[in-house]
């Protein structure tokens, strides 16, 4: 499945922003879904996971009460609402299908990824 990220960009601490994910081929009906995120040097890290068609979530410990996770089957796409801001939530932001047993939140296919998004927070 391919996904198009979109939504990051520049914005100070304490600002909010929304990711966008979808899928402009395939259906996201069977896949539970997640965001995840590589800042420079760093190994990438799963953020937020949300099941195929219960709701169920789960997020990061260093993002809750911060980040909400929300898809529309419908609409073939993943949001990723975040607020509250903090300069270590730089870096380039992904999703992709999870396995749907958490946590941690791990990529169904580790090999794949679209060129996500890029969020700067800064002052």
């Amino acid at each position: 499945v391919q996904f198009v990220e979109s939504g990051g960009g520049l914005v100070k601490p304490g600002g909010s922003l929304t990711l966008s994910c979808t899928a402009p081929t395939s259906s996201l009906d069977d896949y539970a879904m997640g965001w995840f995120r590589q800042a420079p040097g760093k190994e990438r890290e799963g953020v937020a996971c949300i099941a195929s068609s219960d709701g169920v979530t789960n997020y990061l410990d260093s993002v809750k009460g911060r980040f909400t996770i929300s898809r529309d089957n419908a609409k073939r796409t993943v949001w990723l609402h975040m607020n509250n801001l903090k300069p270590d939530d730089s870096a380039i932001y992904y999703c992709a299908v999870v396995i749907p047993v958490w946590p941690p939140i791990v990529p169904l296919d580790n090999d794949y990824w679209g060129q996500g998004t890029q969020v700067i927070v800064s002052s």
